[in-house]
């Protein structure tokens, strides 16, 4: 089953995540299907904390994938933005 979810980067201390589609059985780090953004939660000043391409999200629940719980917070969010820059 493909799963989106978050696959951390960054350094230590210094956390980065991409949210990635992938196939479930794969290592957390390890190989993705497809990037579909970004979360970095120590994001200061005129940095950006969070960027979803919400189309390929849809493209991907439309096939069958299911978004961890986070990933689902932060997807909700990201649409709450868009909608609040419309």
């Amino acid at each position: 089953m493909v799963t989106i979810r978050l696959a951390r980067g960054g350094a230590k201390k210094r956390p980065f995540y991409h949210i990635v589609a992938t196939d479930s059985r794969n290592k957390r780090d390890g190989r993705n299907n497809e990037r579909l953004g970004y979360f970095n939660p120590i994001a200061r000043g005129q940095e950006k904390r969070l960027h979803v391409k919400t189309d390929r999200v849809d493209y991907w629940l439309g096939v069958g994938a299911q978004m961890s719980e986070r990933v689902s917070k932060l997807v909700k969010e990201a649409r709450k933005e868009v909608v609040a820059e419309s």
